[in-house]
């Protein structure tokens, strides 16, 4: 396994870090409290030291099942990092009321990695307005809290706007080959680096889509790669997307929600390589050709301008077109959906739009938004 070392952390962190927003469940759908307890002591057995979870995820039951897997000696063996669910807040109470409750469940006296979660503008202004930071800042002076940081899925402007605002000690965005100029992108990723700011990276995988279910046309340009020597060996797409995280500078760690021993191990040997973080021109080509084959099967050639916006409604327009290309693109994959329905929030899906058709007349690719729209509520039920 290879390691690094946060900039303001004495202590070594996993390369790869696991990301407990995927557990394993049960026949009926449920998540299985008894599997996720072995599978998180498993990996941090085999060396993976970092464990993220969310307010949210699995209704709570994330939170307490790594709390019952860090007993027995596990808690001192792993960096600890949960997320304010900032979108709940309502006053500065509830900001203590969670982060107390977070507490509880984990039963642990200190969260090592703090992150303000989900920063969106909606999200920042909160966070500006509820206090939350002076409140982290007490709570990390009463040795509470270890580190403060925050999770993005905005906009690049807006993620400079926050990595200026404050004297993070790290933060934690979603990027992969195919994601590279979206939310905080690429010169996001550098920016905070320029600023001395550890990167977390979220979603390398993209959700699992750029590894389930890969399109024949896909997986022939990786196969063409190992035929023509381009690399030694076979390398599976898991592979692909990890390496050239890892080569990005910057990069402090990379979270995977592996919720299997298989994917564990598979993305342990990965992360095991000493050539890891090493891609040569002829393998960025490679990748760069994977991005195009996913590209060209994007139904609604949006390109983000943001010219439609804003919304009467407050809808983000560019952002559910972007998770309906990305539903045809990886073949109605589950994960689309539930990051439909989790992050875009209630009362911001398709089915809320007006079909005032406001959108539609500003667009400079002339795209049926409307019409666009009602698709994205058929197709994803809301």
């Amino acid at each position: 396994m290879q390691y690094r070392k946060f900039r303001r952390m004495d202590r070594e962190n996993s390369l790869l870090g696991m990301g407990v927003m995927r557990l394993p469940q049960d026949e009926e759908g449920r998540v299985d409290s008894e599997e996720g307890v072995r599978l998180i002591r498993y990996a941090i057995d085999k060396g993976i030291n970092y464990i993220d979870t969310g307010f949210t995820y699995h209704g709570g039951r994330s939170e307490r099942i790594i709390g019952e897997a860090l007993k027995d000696g596990y808690r001192d063996k792993v960096i600890l990092a949960d997320k304010m669910p900032i979108w709940l807040v309502k006053s500065e109470e509830d900001v203590d009321r969670y982060f107390n409750k977070q507490l509880k469940r984990l039963d642990v006296d200190c969260i090592d990695m703090y992150l303000v979660h989900n920063i969106i503008p909606a999200n920042w202004k909160k966070t500006k307005k509820y206090n939350v930071l002076p409140y982290l800042e007490k709570q990390k002076a009463e040795g509470r809290i270890g580190h403060i940081g925050f999770s993005f899925h905005g906009d690049l402007d807006l993620f400079k706007e926050v990595i200026d605002a404050y004297d993070w000690e790290f933060c934690q965005i979603q990027l992969n080959y195919l994601d590279k100029d979206e939310q905080a992108t690429l010169e996001g990723l550098e920016y905070a680096r320029s600023k001395g700011i550890d990167v977390i990276v979220m979603e390398p995988l993209k959700g699992g889509r750029i590894t389930d279910k890969v399109p024949d046309s896909v997986q022939k340009i990786w196969d063409d790669a190992v035929a023509a020597g381009t690399v030694s060996g076979d390398r599976t797409p898991a592979e692909w997307a990890f390496r050239w995280v890892a080569s990005q500078p910057g990069v402090s760690l990379i979270l995977s929600g592996m919720n299997s021993t298989s994917q564990l191990d598979e993305n342990i040997a990965i992360f095991s390589r000493d050539d890891l973080t090493e891609m040569s021109e002829e393998e960025l080509a490679v990748i760069d050709r994977v991005a195009e084959e996913y590209n060209s099967k994007i139904k609604y050639q949006c390109t983000g301008c943001g010219y439609c916006m804003p919304c009467p409604k407050k809808l983000d327009i560019p952002g559910v077109i972007r998770y309906l290309n990305n539903w045809y693109a990886f073949d109605k994959n589950p994960s689309t959906r539930m990051e439909y329905d989790t992050w875009l929030g209630d009362g911001f899906h398709g089915s809320d739009c007006i079909q005032c058709g406001e959108c539609e007349k500003k667009c400079p690719q002339s795209l049926p938004i409307p019409a666009i729209m009602r698709e994205a509520a058929e197709e994803f039920g809301k």
